[in-house]
């Protein structure tokens, strides 16, 4: 390992985070009473211009009037580049901040974005004397964010997620999809012909790349890594198949559109009872091998060694800390 010690963000249960439209108050109980870990009350792009002042007033109702307690709740904000950002930072951290746990901040394309919003929420927290301490969620939906990534996730200490919006991510690089996540029949590679001339069609994850950088990046500033948005949310099955990939990248939890994705999330981030029994017989072979003196050992003919330990111990350890 290196001398240079990772530090840990906040511990807190993300394998779900549902997403409310601030512009819908009449969700906002059955998302508090959800099943999901994380609620965002969101004041973006699923809120429409001429509905963005009341919306701010409904999160800031909903926040006061109802106990967030047992829930952790956050409030996605506008962009920097818009004329709603700064309202919506000063009226809801001055008027519900002690409410709230988490200000998610969308298409963040610099650390200087970071930065910005840190500024102002600290002299707001020092002014109001507010000692919650508001951490920060971070969408990387832009080809700048992506750029930038490594100097974003070190930004502020603050921050405790790194997010991936596919969306706007794919607008952002003119990627040839209108999909939100999931697959692309076009993404794709045709196998050259075997002996009877027959060829095979592979399709591939376009998001690969982004995904496997953002966890890198989240782990490596010790943040958690979130998996974004699934538009088709009448699809269970791709839903699925979408949070299992992105689990076993390293993800740790992943955005739910619907009320219908949050089992489905919380199942998928989750790991099986099967992965803890086969943690813990590992934990158990190391053992005994440490007590004849040697540093590796076989399970069910398979070489495991401190790597494995590690491993093994990660998986464990994110189940208790959810207990």
């Amino acid at each position: 390992m290196s001398f240079v010690e990772v530090r840990e963000t906040r511990a807190r249960m993300n394998r779900s985070e549902l997403a409310v439209p601030g512009s819908q108050p009449r969700f906002f109980e059955k998302a508090l009473k959800s099943a999901a870990d994380v609620v965002f009350l969101d004041l973006e792009d699923s809120v429409a211009v001429d509905q963005k002042a009341q919306a701010r007033r409904n999160i800031i109702e909903v926040l006061n009037d109802l106990d967030w307690s047992g829930k952790t709740v956050s409030v996605r904000i506008n962009g920097l580049d818009t004329p709603y950002m700064y309202r919506d930072v000063v009226d809801v951290v001055e008027r519900a901040g002690q409410a709230l746990d988490l200000i998610m901040i969308p298409k963040v394309g610099k650390a200087s974005d970071v930065y910005a919003l840190d500024m102002l929420v600290t002299q707001i927290e020092q002014a109001m004397g507010h000692s919650r301490g508001i951490g920060f969620e971070l969408i990387i939906e832009t080809a700048l964010g992506m750029q930038n990534l490594p100097e974003i996730a070190a930004a502020s200490q603050r921050i405790e997620s790194l997010h991936f919006g596919v969306a706007d991510y794919a607008a952002s690089t003119r990627a040839r999809t209108t999909g939100i996540g999931g697959a692309n029949r076009d993404y794709a590679m045709l196998t050259d012909a075997d002996e009877n001339r027959n060829r095979s069609w592979h399709w591939n994850d376009m998001w690969h790349y982004a995904s496997s950088r953002i966890v890198v990046t989240a782990r490596a500033n010790g943040l958690r890594p979130i998996d974004g948005p699934f538009g088709d949310f009448s699809d269970a099955q791709g839903f699925a198949a979408a949070a299992g990939r992105a689990a076993s990248l390293g993800f740790e939890g992943k955005w739910a559109i619907h009320p219908s994705q949050i089992a489905l999330a919380n199942t998928a981030m989750s790991p099986t009872e099967a992965e803890l029994a086969q943690a813990r017989r590992i934990l158990e072979a190391m053992k005994a091998a440490e007590r004849e003196g040697r540093g590796a050992a076989t399970l069910d003919g398979k070489l495991i060694d401190y790597a494995s330990i590690r491993q093994a111990q990660a998986m464990i350890d994110k189940v208790d800390s959810s207990a």
